[in-house]
């Protein structure tokens, strides 16, 4: 068991305010799709929205990257459901119309809460499929928190244009105090025994293809995959290979 780590001097404004983007807002419920609210502190809760594929069908818990927002996703989703799994996508706090101000140990906290609120809603629902976690550059530190910690709950973890890395929440920290962070960031990253799949852009910029192998080959699953989308970047893995992307999905969370 890799020993909890303690995230509280990643909670100070300046720290926030230099590595978040959050962006409030919200559209009209698609077709097909369900909001729920999740309280996770006294007077703030978090907007999400789920995408049915079916109640026997595998579900991913989606955590985005930085700027973005669940109602983003609502072109995307799509996607999942025709590949036959459910996708349920949360915001982080003052993201989309969730409440509070995002911090980083807010968000690792908020996440073992969100998972908590969509095993309840799915097994009340009648879905009995698997659940996977799924975090998008940003969202990584949320998946990594849940496949190290609550494997127990995960039929597995999808990291997409993720590194192994706190990145710039590490910013203005002493180098020591810093360093100690990042030494247990990585335990954790290595820690993860569950099966694994990691997309990445061939050409990314801010999270560099040679961070994400490192990454890959540090994870501790024995049932590991790795995907590179040739001539992608840090935001266009579905413009780029939208066809292998999914196919790679599919095939890891239906086992074939």
């Amino acid at each position: 068991m890799i020993p909890e780590t303690d995230y509280s001097a990643l909670d100070r404004p300046e720290i926030s305010m230099n590595s978040f983007y959050p962006r409030a807002g919200w559209t009209p419920t698609p077709p097909g799709a369900e909001d729920y609210i999740i309280p996770v502190e006294d007077g703030i809760q978090l907007s999400s929205r789920f995408f049915s594929a079916g109640p026997g069908q595998p579900t991913i818990l989606f955590f985005y990257g930085n700027g973005e927002t669940a109602p983003d996703y609502d072109r995307i989703a799509p996607f999942y459901v025709q590949t036959g799994v459910n996708f349920f996508v949360a915001d982080y706090r003052g993201y989309g119309r969730s409440g509070g101000a995002p911090t980083f140990p807010s968000m690792i906290a908020d996440c073992h809460l969100v998972l908590d609120a969509l095993v309840e809603m799915l097994a009340s629902e009648g879905y009995n499929g698997p659940v996977f976690v799924m975090g998008r550059s940003m969202g990584r530190h949320a998946a990594f928190e849940l496949a190290a910690g609550r494997g127990s709950d995960l039929g597995g973890v999808i990291i997409e244009s993720g590194r192994p890395n706190l990145g710039q929440f590490l910013y203005g920290l002493p180098q020591e105090e810093a360093r100690a962070l990042e030494e247990g960031y990585l335990r954790k990253v290595a820690s993860i025994h569950i099966p694994a799949l990691v997309i990445h852009g061939e050409m990314d910029e801010l999270a560099p293809l040679g961070q994400a192998r490192a990454m890959f080959d540090s994870l501790a699953s024995q049932q590991k995959r790795m995907l590179t989308i040739p001539n992608a970047g840090h935001n266009d893995l579905l413009f780029q290979g939208l066809p292998d992307y999914f196919g790679a999905i599919r095939e890891f969370v239906f086992g074939g």
